[in-house]
């Protein structure tokens, strides 16, 4: 019986030290900044970020920032226009020469704008 007890008090602890640890941990949250998005940018110019990596910064909305979300539709709408997602895997450039172009200003706007409201 007191095996019994000492058992059943060790599983009470440990279930009520993992519930208290779910009720206080909090949701992780995911701020895209503009240096994640200059750094995807530049990636992207290089012909070195994967179709998923491009898809998980690019494909969700940014909600705290609205200049921010502003600069990512319009990524978005770049890769819908001149995407070339078959050939990533041989190494090409993710955007034809005209996305490159586009997305090279899109680019220098964000870094300045980011650097403007820096000082």
């Amino acid at each position: 019986m007191a095996l019994y007890l000492l058992v059943l008090g060790v599983c009470l602890l440990v279930m009520g030290a993992v519930l208290l640890v779910l009720m206080t941990a909090g949701t992780p949250r995911y701020r895209t900044e503009p240096k994640d998005l200059l750094a995807l940018f530049d990636k992207a110019l290089v012909s070195q970020v994967s179709e998923t990596e491009w898809n998980a910064i690019i494909g969700y909305p940014i909600r705290h920032n609205e200049y921010l979300d502003g600069v990512r539709r319009r990524a978005a709408h770049l890769m819908e226009l001149h995407g070339r997602r078959w050939l990533i895997a041989q190494g090409k450039p993710l955007l034809n020469h005209e996305g490159q172009a586009e997305l090279q200003a899109l680019r220098d706007h964000l870094a300045a704008h980011t650097a403007l409201h820096q000082k």
